[in-house]
């Protein structure tokens, strides 16, 4: 793993993903963007809330034949709580990721064939999406069961995009009864759509997991 150094501290900032363009310094908070091999400076991160969740940076994962490694997280907070977007990349390249909320997960990849459908279209030009809505993506229907307005509380590792104070989107989570998912997420950037599973913790086969005082990390997972 490459690192550089902080521009703004002069800290070791590790770059874990060369493919993506912004990371967070975990010294000063500095956001610092890396584009044809020159660091700068953009902002500063709010720094994460206190959290409790068995994911880290460098936690490994394994579905379906498919491993991945997580990068990056974004803290989101909403008008009754919050939750965890991790990134990660897969051995194949993939972008990848990984919701964590209530010890559930959903873990998906991008899926811009959906953004065709009218209703996703009405969505993207700024219009509400209707509650129980349901779309076809990758011949499984599924149902819009959460929506929410969300703003960014805190980065950590490399992503995609800035993460800096002030950052929101709409964020609407579509499920059916067989586990699948589906979430459609609008903010100044545009809309994107990402397609996957939710699973619990033990479905992830997950590698490097943190510590956490008074957790007994269960067999399964040992």
């Amino acid at each position: 793993m490459q690192s550089l150094n902080c521009p703004s501290c002069g800290a070791a900032l590790p770059v874990r993903d060369p493919g993506l363009p912004y990371s967070t310094c975990a010294y000063c908070q500095t956001l610092v963007r890396r584009e044809a091999g020159k660091l700068e400076s953009v902002g500063t991160v709010a720094a994460l809330p206190a959290d409790v969740s068995p994911i880290q940076i460098g936690t490994t994962i394994a579905r379906e034949g498919m491993a991945a490694t997580v990068v990056g997280r974004v803290r989101w907070g909403w008008s009754d709580g919050s939750w965890n977007e991790w990134f990660l990349r897969a051995a194949d390249g993939r972008q990848l990721w990984l919701g964590e909320a209530m010890g559930m997960y959903m873990l998906t990849s991008e899926y811009s064939a959906v953004l065709e459908i009218p209703a996703i279209q009405n969505f993207a030009e700024g219009n509400p999406m209707a509650r129980d809505c349901t779309v076809k993506a990758a011949g499984k229907w599924l149902t819009a069961s959460d929506i929410k307005e969300a703003g960014c509380l805190g980065s950590e590792g490399d992503l995609p995009f800035p993460t800096l104070p002030g950052r929101t989107m709409t964020n609407v989570d579509f499920r059916n009864a067989a586990g699948d998912a589906l979430s459609v997420q609008r903010d100044a950037d545009g809309t994107t759509a990402w397609l996957g599973v939710w699973t619990d913790l033990a479905g992830l086969k997950p590698g490097n997991l943190r510590q956490i005082e008074g957790w007994t990390m269960p067999r399964a997972l040992a």
